[in-house]
This record gives C-alpha cells, structure tokens and sequence, in this order.
C-alpha cells in the first residue's frame, strides 16, 4: 500500500509539472520571448513538496489543506493570466490558425505528420511544435482551463488521503469539485468574451474573481471534519459552539457567499446593468448564482435557529424543578 501511494504522489505531480509546462512552452511561443521560460521557476515549490511529502508522509495529502494542488495552481494561474490577457489585447493580431470546432479540423491538426514519412527525432520535434503552433489562441486558451480543471479532480482523487479522510468523504469532495468546475469554466470563457471590447479593466477583474474562486480546490473544509467531530463535541462538551457543530454547513456558505456565487453575481450584474450587456445565458447564470446566494443565506438561518432551539432544549432539560 505504502509503493502505491508513492507512485500515485509521484504521477500526480508529474502531471501538475507536465500541464504547467506546457502553459509556460504556450507564452514562449506566443510572445516571443524566451525570457518566459523563467516562469518555470514556479514549479520549484511544488518539486520541494514533493520531496517532502514523500519523506515524511510517505507521499499521503493533508487533511483540510493541499499543498500539492495550491502549488500547481501557482505555477499555471501566471501563465493563464498572460495567454488571456495577451488574447484579449483588442491591438493583438491573431496568425492564420486552425480551429477545434469540428472533427474535421481536429483531423486536419493531427493528420500534419502523417505526409512527412520517415522522420528524424529533431524533425518530429519540430512537426510537433508545428502542430500544437497551429492552433488558434482561444481554442488553446480553452483547453489549458479545460486541462486545469479536469486534472485538479483526478489529481485530487490520485492523491493518497490524508489523515482521517475517509473515502465517503472524498467521494463528496470530488463530486463538489466537478460542479465547481462547471461552474468556474462557463464563468471564465462566457464573461471574458462578453466583456472583452467593452472594459480591458474588467478583464483584469474577472480574472482575479476566478482567481480567487480557483482558491476553493486546495480547501477541503467543506467536507472534510463534519459529522464525527460535531457528535464527538455534542457528546463530551456541554457548551459546544455553533462554528464547531456546524462547520462544515458554515464553511459551505462561505464558499459559496464569498469566493464563488457571491463574486459571480456581481461580475455578472456588473456586466448587464453597467455595459449594458445582455444574453440569454449571461441572465440565465446571474439568476442561477443569485438563487444559489438566497438559498445559501436561507440556509444560514436555518442552521442558526436550530441550534438556538437544540440549546434551548438542552438548557430547559438540565433545570432542575
């Protein structure tokens, strides 16, 4: 069990490096510059984690924090940011490019070795560049958070499991993750497009926003540490607090308040009410984060009068008449 943690804590990682790199090979090529290679200077932190978690956890996550997918997100968010900002730049001149809109043009990208014949290591190399250059800015913008968000859950779910994670709870956690995800690509590709000739302020707003909500995955507070330790409180201390009882119900608010539906919403109104801009699923996700906030607060209030109540209770049954 132990070498199957190592290998799964080392595959895991090297996938995280292997994304990133292509994010930073992706600014290289698209500015120009080879000075941007010094972006792989982020991947440092995550290669020292590595060595030390496999030292002295035996390759096994923490338990309500993860400091493997908190380091890959800061090794790729920068070069995500440049490709962005350097595609939404209304003076960028976009090369003749191929789109992956069809089967057809997937083909066509694919299919650029197959009339070469017999190619030398150097030569292949080069076709390769040559393929992945040929793609067009946003369709590689789309894949790279595409990328990102796919390999952050099976990431998550390669990762040996922390002390006292059970994989009941992993299982919610995954689940959680794959519709924050949803959520977080629909928010980054649709908003960028609609704000993109309005405000080049607002791009830089929107990317922080979904900068900010990238901070849930590291977080495993929502999930992790619910029911067993607020029984164990009940149990053992007559004065338990509402934090420690309901902390996973606390911690799911919040998320959703203040580090995704809550930031959304107010891009989103932002974009219609100030830019005047308006589609039908621009309106349909505003109304889907606004619900999502109320029932959120509604469930805040809930959760808040029943332990009034249950204290209540408990304090009226330990009178003595």
């Amino acid at each position: 069990m132990c070498l199957v943690n190592f290998v799964c804590a080392i595959i895991t990682r090297a996938l995280f490096i292997l994304v990133a790199l292509t994010g930073v090979w992706r600014v290289t090529w698209v500015k120009q510059d080879p000075k941007y290679w010094f972006l792989t200077f982020l991947f440092l932190p995550l290669v020292a984690e590595m060595i030390i978690t496999l030292k002295r956890r035996k390759g096994k996550d923490y338990k309500w924090f993860s400091p493997p997918i908190f380091l890959f997100l800061i090794s790729i968010i920068p070069s995500i940011w440049l490709l962005e900002l350097h595609h939404q730049d209304p003076t960028t001149k976009e090369p003749e490019c191929k789109k992956l809109d069809s089967w057809e043009n997937v083909r066509r990208v694919i299919a650029v070795n197959e009339s070469m014949g017999n190619l030398t290591y150097q030569n292949y190399l080069k076709n390769i560049d040559q393929m992945l250059s040929s793609v067009c800015s946003n369709d590689w913008i789309l894949a790279l958070h595409q990328i990102l968000l796919i390999l952050l859950i099976v990431g998550k779910w390669l990762l040996p499991l922390g002390g006292g994670v059970t994989r009941d709870e992993l299982s919610q956690l995954l689940l959680i993750f794959v519709g924050t995800a949803a959520d977080i690509l629909e928010f980054t590709s649709e908003t960028l497009s609609d704000v993109k000739e309005k405000s080049p302020q607002l791009v830089y707003i929107v990317l922080a926003v979904w900068t900010w909500s990238m901070l849930q995955f590291p977080l495993h507070l929502s999930v992790v540490n619910s029911t067993r330790d607020s029984e164990k409180g009940d149990e053992d201390v007559p004065e338990v607090s509402l934090l420690s009882k309901h902390s996973t119900d606390m911690w799911s608010v919040a998320e959703a308040l203040f580090i995704q539906d809550g930031p959304f919403l107010v891009v989103r109104l932002t974009v219609m009410t100030y830019f005047d801009v308006f589609h039908q699923m621009l309106g349909f996700f505003a109304i889907k984060n606004f619900l999502v906030v109320i029932l959120n607060l509604y469930r805040l209030v809930i959760v808040c009068h029943n332990f009034r109540q249950s204290r209540r209770g408990a304090s009226r049954g330990g009178e003595v008449p």
